[in-house]
């Protein structure tokens, strides 16, 4: 059934206006790699997966675009050393039910100062699921600062009409 998914080719847009395509990227909560695969349609290719889902994992190493693929969970401490990413991205994962905000600590550890990080959340999830205050307290504390909140877009049109998103990305600061 074709629900006309459209966020993962909106992030992957705005991500690449932000992030060279030479850049090392996580997409984390990768799924069957939809994300993945629409930036490697925009031109990145040092791409690499993580999931909780072991047969999500195995779907996306289907489209051969991904220089590796590893199962974890986000929320928990991430088996990637500190400043290892240049880029992360995640698409439907920050969310009641599936990732914390909590996640976040790790996706600001693994990433390089400099680097960037894109998620997708839904408004509602923003404002009610600590999200926000953990948004904050990131920039609060120096450990990022925002560069992009892109207006609210209907991720699924015609499955879920009435769920919109939001796609954020911020730069990581570089420590003092």
């Amino acid at each position: 059934m074709d629900f006309n998914y459209l966020a993962p080719e909106r992030a992957a847009y705005i991500f690449a206006s932000h992030v060279p395509r030479h850049a090392r990227v996580l997409d984390a909560g990768a799924g069957t790699g939809l994300v993945g695969e629409a930036l490697s349609e925009l031109g990145y290719n040092q791409l690499f997966a993580m999931d909780l889902s072991r047969g999500m994992l195995e779907e996306a190493h289907k489209k051969a675009i991904y220089v590796e693929l590893r199962q974890m969970v986000m929320g928990k401490p991430l088996d990637y050393p500190t400043n290892f990413f240049d880029a992360v991205i995640s698409v439907g994962v920050l969310t009641v039910a599936h990732a914390p905000a909590n996640s976040l600590d790790e996706l600001v550890r693994i990433t390089k100062p400099g680097g960037h990080i894109a998620f997708s959340l839904r408004p509602d999830v923003y404002e009610n699921s600590g999200f926000k205050d953990k948004q904050t307290a990131l920039e609060t504390d120096g450990k990022w600062r925002l560069v992009e909140v892109s207006q609210q877009f209907q991720p699924l049109p015609k499955g879920e009409p009435d769920v919109y998103h939001q796609v954020w990305v911020y730069q990581i600061t570089p420590s003092q």
